[in-house]
C-alpha cells in the first residue's frame, strides 16, 4: 500500500492563493486548535478566543494575495493572529483589566487532591502570567506553549534569533519572579 503524501501548508496556501477556497478548510484542520491556545493564552479569555480565532481564518481568506510564495505559512498565520489580537484591543473592546477568570482557563476539574494541587500550579502561574507585559506573555505563549521555534518567532516578529533568546530568557526570570512572589502571598 502506497503512502499518500500530504500536501505541505504552503502548497495549500498557494492553492486558497490562486482561488481555490475549499482548501482553506484543511488548513483550518490544521491550524485553528493551535490559533485558538495562542489567542485564549494571550486574551486570558476563552469565549474571546475563538470568535479572534474564526477572525483569524477570515482575514486569512480575505488577505490570501498578501501570502508570498516562498514563505513559510506558519509565521504568516501567527502574524495574522498577532494583528487580529492587537486590532481587538487597539479598537478599545473589552481592554484588558487586570482581572482572570482562572475558570475559563482550565478544561476540566476533577476532585482529586493532586487535582486540586495541579489546578493551584495553574492558577498560580496564569496570575503570574498575567502580570507579565503583552511582549512577555506573547513571547513566552509562542516560545513555550506554541513550541515555534526561536528561528520561526523571529521571523514573525521581524528580528534576530539572538534577539528572541533574550528577551525569552527575561520574560522567564520575570515570569519566576512574579509566581514565587505570589507563592509567598499564598
Amino acid at each position: 500500500m502506497k503512502s499518500e503524501v500530504l500536501p505541505t501548508d504552503e502548497q495549500i496556501m498557494e492553492a486558497v492563493k490562486n482561488g481555490d477556497l475549499q482548501q482553506a478548510a484543511v488548513l483550518f484542520d490544521r491550524y485553528h486548535k493551535r490559533i485558538f491556545n495562542f489567542l485564549a493564552r494571550m486574551a486570558m479569555d476563552r469565549d474571546m478566543a475563538e470568535d479572534l480565532t474564526q477572525n483569524v481564518f477570515l482575514r486569512m481568506i480575505k488577505y490570501r494575495g498578501s501570502y508570498r510564495e516562498g514563505n513559510k505559512f506558519m509565521p504568516w498565520i501567527y502574524q495574522l493572529a498577532r494583528n487580529i489580537f492587537s486590532d481587538h484591543y487597539q479598537a478599545g473592546k473589552n481592554k484588558y483589566t487586570g482581572f482572570l477568570d482562572v475558570e475559563k482557563m482550565s478544561d476540566t476539574r476533577a476532585d482529586s487532591e493532586e487535582s486540586k494541587w495541579q489546578d493551584d500550579r495553574e492558577e498560580l502561574l496564569q496570575r503570574s502570567m498575567a502580570r507579565l507585559d503583552e511582549e512577555q506573555r506573547e513571547l513566552l505563549v509562542l516560545t513555550r506553549f506554541q513550541h515555534l521555534k526561536y528561528e520561526e518567532v523571529a521571523a514573525m516578529l521581524d528580528t534576530t534569533v539572538a534577539n528572541i533568546k533574550v528577551k525569552v530568557h527575561r520574560a522567564i526570570s520575570k515570569l519566576r519572579e512574579h509566581y514565587f512572589e505570589l507563592e509567598k502571598l499564598g
